[in-house]
């Protein structure tokens, strides 16, 4: 008896005859001469159709309890279907019930469900078609991350979780404690860290670049994928209190190398998702809320090199656009969604790398360029989305390092080990962050972040 998986007959990869499938019920359809079952099994977006004759001994006794979300085991002869929309379909000799699913109060009976509507049902919404691929789909971009970096000779570097370092100097930050909150010691009416678990403040990390840019600095090559945490009261539709980055760094480097790198990663992981998840994103392309144009800027990126802009020229395109913005336009503001997809969208028409931005935008870290007044960053904007990697070529420069630390409001002797790595052996260096759920949602078209990672943490919401 041969097990096979669904997704294995929906590829035509199978020899028809005698198979066994383990799965979960999507639909039964009886009737006096025949019936039918639509069996998922998790490793396809698309089903598998039973033929069962309602005589069937081992079938009759169950018949009544095969609910949708039921799950069974079957064997029989895998046939070719004459049915349209289908290669295969497997007739039916032996149905075992392994677990029921009363209809009465199983949550995902065969009708609609609104995204918004799973979000209350967290633990049964990756039963749904819409969420098995999109959970297939990050799976497989997960893998291709780790295979882009070890193809090109990169360290995979695990860095804390915990930290007593801010890496982006905001202070938005969830603090690690195992202080008794009703029974805080003071210090001159200050909180006394010396007695806490760490003896001094904590907080899960916001990025694990400073300590990635250590590595670098011996191993010259790696990156870090793994979550972030933010104690950010965004309650949006593209913030996550608890995301995943990736995060390399790369010693000897500078701004248009690191740019180079950030390119040919967008590239590969597109190019992968459309050779890898063809079926998926396929039907999650085709969903009611998808931009219909998503197809052809995800085509984009992978066919149109990037341009690369400064700052500076942005600011002055968008002035002369005669577009009027929500959010007016002048030098030293941050750039907003609606002035990056102008850029690409309707400027560049494709991705487009801004580089050196104002030094009181970005992060203390950044090489700051000649003019005092800039940084050495780069944001990558792509159509339909806008910004989808930002990076920067680090600060070298002890002195100057050291100096930005203290115009952000941060205390230079808190972070020596990082000045060290200046101090003794540096090199020019730098690397970018790439958040994996808005990647995510870019590819699979879903349009909150909540719905492309497994249980979400967000303000009022946390498990």
């Amino acid at each position: 008896m041969n097990k096979i998986t669904i997704k294995s007959v929906t590829q035509e990869e199978v020899n028809i005859g005698r198979s066994e499938f383990k799965g979960w019920v999507k639909t039964h359809r009886q009737s006096k001469n025949v019936s039918f079952i639509e069996l998922v099994d998790g490793t396809s977006v698309k089903g598998l159709q039973l033929v069962i004759e309602p005589n069937l001994p081992t079938y009759e006794s169950i018949a009544a309890k095969i609910t949708t979300g039921s799950s069974i085991v079957v064997k029989g002869e895998l046939v070719e279907s004459p049915a349209k929309g289908q290669k295969y379909e497997l007739q039916v000799l032996e149905i075992e019930l392994l677990g029921e699913a009363d209809p009465e109060t199983y949550k995902l009976q065969k009708k609609g469900h609104t995204l918004e509507t799973l979000r209350e049902y967290m633990h049964l919404r990756p039963r749904t078609s819409t969420h098995g691929a999109v959970f297939r789909t990050r799976s497989a971009l997960a893998f291709a991350v780790h295979k882009f970096f070890q193809e090109r000779n990169f360290y995979y570097v695990q860095t804390p979780i915990v930290t007593t370092s801010d890496c982006e100097g905001a202070g938005e930050m969830f603090q690690v404690t195992t202080l008794d909150l009703e029974k805080v010691p003071l210090e001159k009416d200050k909180v006394d860290y010396t007695q806490d678990f760490f003896k001094k403040q904590a907080h899960l990390t916001v990025s694990g670049q400073l300590e990635g840019e250590a590595f670098a600095l011996a191993l010259s090559n790696i990156y870090t994928f793994g979550p972030t945490f933010r104690a950010e009261n965004s309650n949006t539709s593209r913030h996550l209190s608890e995301f995943w980055m990736i995060e390399p760094e790369m010693a000897f480097c500078d701004l248009s190398q690191d740019i180079k790198v950030a390119e040919e990663f967008i590239k590969y992981l597109v190019s992968y998702a459309f050779e890898h998840c063809a079926e998926d994103l396929d039907y999650l392309h085709k969903r009611d809320w998808v931009n219909k144009k998503l197809v052809n800027n995800l085509q984009s990126v992978i066919d149109t090199p990037a341009k690369v802009i400064e700052y500076t020229d942005a600011i002055e395109i968008l002035e002369k656009s005669g577009k009027k913005f929500e959010f007016p336009v002048s030098w030293g503001i941050d750039l907003q969604a609606e002035h990056e997809r102008f850029l690409t969208e309707q400027y560049i028409k494709g991705p487009v790398f801004v580089t050196n931005y104002p030094k009181n935008i970005k992060a203390f870290y950044m090489k700051l360029n000649d003019d005092d007044k800039t940084v050495t960053a780069m944001d990558l904007l792509t159509p339909g989305i806008g910004e989808i990697i930002g990076g920067a070529q680090r600060e070298d420069r002890e002195d100057v390092l050291a100096m930005r630390m203290r115009e952000v409001g941060l205390v230079p002797e808190e972070y020596d080990w990082y000045l060290e790595l200046r101090r003794y052996g540096g090199v020019p260096h730098a690397g970018f962050g790439l958040g994996f759920e808005r990647l995510l949602m870019y590819i699979t078209g879903i349009q909150n972040i909540r719905d492309v990672i497994a249980f979400p943490r967000y303000p009022g919401y946390g498990g």
